[in-house]
């Protein structure tokens, strides 16, 4: 069984056409890379996903189920972009990633032993146990993007949706997630990120799609991102991104 499962997604703003006919799948294990332009549709596609956008048409299912239950079962996680997260609020780092606990939790949102170990665990993955509790809008772009990727490993989420994980960070810190993303799939999580790395896509990922508004290309990074298919996604020839 796929972990993601998309057939005929389709999805309107008035009479913008965001997604169109959008299929593909992502099996366990997968480190899938999503590539397209800005406004490719690749956020909108993350918002289906998360069942946040309604769909025209289509389907979406998450480990055979809906996006609601994937959610409420704690067996998906979002790390969004830098500009989706209000930086001035007064929690501190490891706040943060005590919340991917809170499923685990109950109502009483009051941290276990084991919430507060894997709280550490997560954040000694992550490198950032010595700055655990500075306030989140403190950090550098690359520590805010590992503060909320420790979140997803905190959950215990099963399936991890990055969007541009590697946008505005420090080459540390991109070195660091793309080893900790890659080990995190040999551990048996799935990944599905969007990059404008079109370079790197073939050395870390292990599935890629090209995305503009529909699938243009889906399966093994060399087989997606030819020539031909990135002229039709990008409108010309192949441009290397910085």
């Amino acid at each position: 069984m796929s972990v993601i499962q998309v057939q005929d997604l389709t999805v309107s703003y008035g009479a913008l056409k965001a997604l169109d006919g959008v299929d593909f799948s992502v099996d366990a294990g997968e480190l899938c890379g999503l590539v397209g332009v800005n406004g490719s549709g690749k956020s909108t596609l993350f918002k289906s996903l998360m069942g946040l956008v309604s769909p025209k048409r289509g389907s979406v299912r998450l480990f055979g189920h809906d996006q609601l239950r994937a959610r409420k079962q704690g067996l998906i996680t979002y790390v969004p972009q830098a500009e989706d997260v209000d930086w001035t609020f007064p929690v501190s780092v490891r706040d943060v990633v005590m919340m991917g606990r809170y499923g685990h939790m109950g109502r009483s949102r009051r941290p276990a032993a084991a919430d507060r170990a894997a709280v550490d665990d997560a954040l000694e993955r992550v490198a950032l146990t010595d700055l655990a509790h500075r306030q989140i809008g403190q950090l550098s772009g690359g520590q805010k993007k590992r503060t909320f990727v420790a979140r997803g490993i905190a959950q215990e989420a099963e399936l991890m949706l990055l969007d541009e994980p590697f946008a505005g960070v420090d080459v540390t810190s991109e070195k660091l997630i793309m080893n900790l993303l890659t080990t995190l799939t040999t551990e048996g999580r799935t990944i599905l990120m969007s990059t404008h790395d079109l370079a790197g896509v073939p050395t870390f990922c292990t599935q890629a799609i090209l995305l503009h508004h529909s699938v243009l290309a889906s399966g093994a990074p060399a087989a997606v991102l030819t020539e031909s298919n990135l002229a039709q996604a990008f409108g010309g020839p192949r441009q290397e991104e910085k």
